[in-house]
């Protein structure tokens, strides 16, 4: 749902590049028309409606103008797709490497994604992250279309557990204590009651024995 290429065409229709503060240079670039610039100023009023009135309200803000987007450039999600595919095949992540360069009067980027040591795709686009998806778009085109055979992903690695450590031969055992013996009582006769012997104080002057 959220990408700059949605979130551009969401600007347009608001017409937003016409209230952007721009330098001179930039302005006479096309700065006004440009993606990443128009993608950020959509975020910035939908901040200002949640600011303002909420969570809800941002949410259908945004909910009821999303629903308008053409359903292929809402699915133009090419990096996502490219990285589930690039961990299933090579289990690795693409890395993206981007350069900027000024062509004329407006500046263009190109990016090469790989995964590993192999290039996948290369794009370009008037952002980087504008190029960074047509590299994904061409990797997906090269990588879903492909008749050879890719390699397998990496197992993962699993875990032993130890086994337990055998006692040498030879080696003193220790001897384990014995239970301490219970001395039973004598139990008294049977009808008979045990005795208990009686005991009294001293009394003063008698002798001790």
């Amino acid at each position: 749902m959220v990408n700059t290429n949605t979130l551009a065409l969401l600007g347009e229709q608001l017409d937003l590049g016409s209230y952007l503060y721009l330098g001179k240079g930039i302005a006479k670039g096309g700065g006004r028309n440009l993606k990443s610039l128009l993608a950020n100023a959509f975020e910035a009023v939908l901040g200002a409606v949640f600011l303002d009135a909420g969570y809800d309200a941002a949410y259908h803000y945004y909910l009821d103008r999303y629903r308008s987007v053409p359903s292929p450039l809402r699915d133009e999600n090419f990096k996502g797709r490219l990285q589930q595919v690039a961990q299933e095949r090579f289990g690795e992540t693409p890395v993206y490497d981007s350069e900027g360069a000024r062509v004329g009067s407006r500046r263009e980027y190109t990016s090469v994604v790989f995964a590993g040591a192999e290039p996948l795709g290369t794009g370009h686009g008037a952002s980087k992250q504008e190029a960074e998806q047509e590299a994904a778009h061409a990797a997906l085109d090269s990588l879903v279309g492909s008749v050879t055979e890719m390699p397998a992903a990496k197992p993962a690695k699993t875990r032993t557990r130890r086994a337990p450590r055998r006692k040498r031969e030879g080696s003193p055992s220790v001897a384990e204590p014995s239970p301490a013996e219970v001395v039973p009582l004598h139990a008294a006769p049977e009808g008979r009651e045990p005795q208990v012997a009686e005991t009294r104080s001293r009394q003063f002057g008698e002798p001790i024995d």
